[in-house]
């Protein structure tokens, strides 16, 4: 009883963060930022989500599966976020800056 209740905490601890990913993508303002909603959020959410799974599962093979589809999430979704940075820096796409920091610490000498 308690196992199902804090499988199901993070079920919906991962669905939570699967919404607040899904909404950064749309309202964060450039590219990068964007990225970095959907590849943290993403990993969270799926992270919570599998292991509420895991605890719903109990010890079987089903555990072990979602385990291995958690190991390499965690490797592939960040790296895949990186590459899609380098991506984004070599098709000369600026992130979007308020403020130079360059120019800012000229201006105040």
């Amino acid at each position: 009883m308690l196992i199902d209740i804090f499988s199901w905490i993070l079920i919906l601890i991962g669905c939570i963060f699967s919404i607040i990913s899904a909404i950064g993508v749309l309202r964060l303002p450039d590219v990068y930022t964007r990225m970095h909603a959907a590849g943290l959020g993403d990993t969270l959410a799926l992270g919570a989500f599998g292991f509420g799974m895991m605890l719903q599962a109990g010890w079987t093979i089903v555990s072990v599966k979602l385990l291995l589809i958690l190991l390499f999430m965690f490797f592939a979704s960040p790296t895949t976020t990186h590459a899609l940075a380098k991506a984004a820096m070599a098709g000369k796409i600026k992130p979007m800056v308020t403020q130079d920091r360059r120019n800012s610490s000229k201006e105040e000498v």
